[in-house]
């Protein structure tokens, strides 16, 4: 069923302007009728604008009439003009879910290096730029710059990233499961197992020769 596009805001408005049911107003906004309880107590844990239903042209005033003066109707929307989808342009992503694009982008990038910067710009919603500086590790932020599954951040969805290694696999005329790893995200990592290994080496070379002690030229003694 259709829902207002401000459910929580359009069942303030019609707390505060109409006398419809709890039970009438959740069922046409799509929420719980606890919900509908909450805003009517001030007790969400934001004040809500209401938002007016009618002149947002979601539903008829005569509609509202009806079901007031009968409990037991259940309001219809009004059927709007279908919204245009944005078939261009970077992906919308929630202001909580920002931070994890670069993360996500690090981890396309380690996994599948096949892809292109303008593939990833698409599903993850972000610039070539910012892909660009990942890759190359100049971006401001890479020190905490952790590869995580976009698809487990949200930032995309398993069929989409599929469906990205797939068509750069066909551009490279190769399976992009047999693609090298890309490994200069791991590249501190690497410089810091080296220093460990030599450290250890070291330590191992300093054990040794206290165990067995300087060797002694018996000649030496005799020698003035």
């Amino acid at each position: 069923m259709a829902q207002p596009l401000m459910p929580h805001a359009t069942a303030s408005w019609l707390v505060d302007n109409t006398s419809l049911s709890f039970e009438q107003i959740a069922d046409f906004c799509g929420l719980h009728i606890l919900e509908v309880q909450a805003i009517a107590d001030d007790t969400a844990a934001t004040k809500l604008t209401g938002r007016d239903p009618v002149r947002a042209h979601e539903v008829t005033q005569s509609e509202i009439e009806k079901a007031q003066a009968n409990p037991d109707y259940r309001m219809k929307m009004t059927k709007g003009p279908e919204q245009v989808r944005r078939t261009k342009g970077p992906r919308y992503t929630p202001v909580s879910k920002r931070q994890d694009k670069p993360d996500g982008i690090a981890w396309i990038i380690r996994n599948h290096p096949e892809i292109s910067d303008g593939a990833i710009s698409n599903p993850i919603g972000t610039t070539r730029t910012t892909i660009a500086a990942i890759r190359d590790r100049s971006h401001w932020n890479i020190a905490n710059i952790t590869p995580k599954d976009p698809v487990t951040l949200g930032l995309t969805t398993q069929r989409e990233l599929d469906s990205a290694v797939a068509k750069a696999a066909k551009a490279t005329g190769g399976n992009a499961d047999a693609q090298p790893t890309d490994t200069r995200l791991e590249g501190d990592r690497e410089a810091l197992l080296a220093s460990l290994r030599a450290e250890r080496d070291q330590q191992s070379r300093d054990s040794d020769s206290i165990g067995h002690g300087d060797i002694i030229d018996p000649h030496s003694l005799f020698r003035s």
